[in-house]
């Protein structure tokens, strides 16, 4: 039983894969993190699953972090850090290299954390009006364990344009950028999610898998040296007194002393 997603499965083989926290805006708490992992690896084994669609559940794909998560890891010592950097990171590989091909169904916002879901599906469909960011520099945070998955999606030069500025962007700019592969008016997204879906019907499952964990090791390499890097600069970042002082800021309402 899960809480914080929902699987449905439909006759044609069709998983959808629905964050389930629509008051949070499907913030990553540690349990959907973990239950998204546990996911990932159960449909990616089920013989019976073609494809995945990743939507989320209410107003928005996914805001980002949870709150509460938050909170919890500027009262942590560094490895307790390092323990739950590691599982969003596994979350994401597990996504990542799931077998079965990854449909993301975005709409409202995503930002930060959500962001990196994007990334990790192998097509992304967004409907017009949406909202984009990696807001982490805002908090005095990085993009530090989604990064690997946006550096390959985006590229570097067209990633550097929004990693850094926490600068917030659109649909149409998320297009360019090479984060969705398409964006749709709203009443189009389901159906422009279903023109991606339908070609996987009609390929071999078992060669579909392949061909993707092909393009993964002709790709950037994200293997555990990578991840490891990006756990131990976003730890080092935590503890630093920028990161304290956002966080701070964040929760008081008020603006962090480096605001111009």
């Amino acid at each position: 039983m899960t809480e914080t997603i929902t699987i449905e499965h439909d006759a044609r083989g069709v998983a959808r894969l629905t964050m389930n926290r629509p008051d949070k805006h499907n913030a990553l708490s540690a349990q959907m993190i973990a239950e998204l992992t546990e996911a990932a690896e159960q449909l990616g084994r089920d013989p019976s699953v073609r494809v995945i669609v990743l939507a989320g559940a209410g107003e928005s794909f996914c805001a980002g972090g949870d709150l509460g998560w938050m909170r919890e890891q500027m009262a942590a010592d560094g490895p307790t850090r390092a323990r739950e950097a590691t599982k969003l990171a596994m979350m994401l590989q597990a996504i990542n290299t799931c077998p079965k091909p990854v449909i993301g169904r975005i709409h409202g916002n995503a930002f930060g954390g959500g962001v990196g879901m994007m990334a990790v599906c192998d097509v992304a469909v967004g409907a017009a009006g949406a909202r984009f960011g990696l807001t982490e520099t805002r908090l005095g945070l990085i993009p530090a364990t989604i990064g690997p998955y946006v550096l390959a999606r985006m590229g570097e030069a067209m990633a550097r344009r929004v990693f850094m500025s926490a600068r917030l962007f659109g649909a149409e700019e998320a297009v360019t950028l090479g984060l969705l592969a398409r964006a749709v008016d709203p009443a189009d997204l389901d159906a422009a999610v279903e023109a991606e879906v339908a070609p996987y019907l009609a390929c071999a499952p078992g060669a579909v898998a392949e061909a993707k964990a092909l393009a993964r090791r002709l790709g950037p390499p994200i293997d555990e040296g990578t991840i490891s890097a990006t756990i131990a600069a976003l730890v080092a970042r935590w503890e630093s007194d920028e990161a304290r002082e956002g966080i701070a800021a964040f929760f008081d309402k008020r603006a962090p002393g480096w605001k111009g």
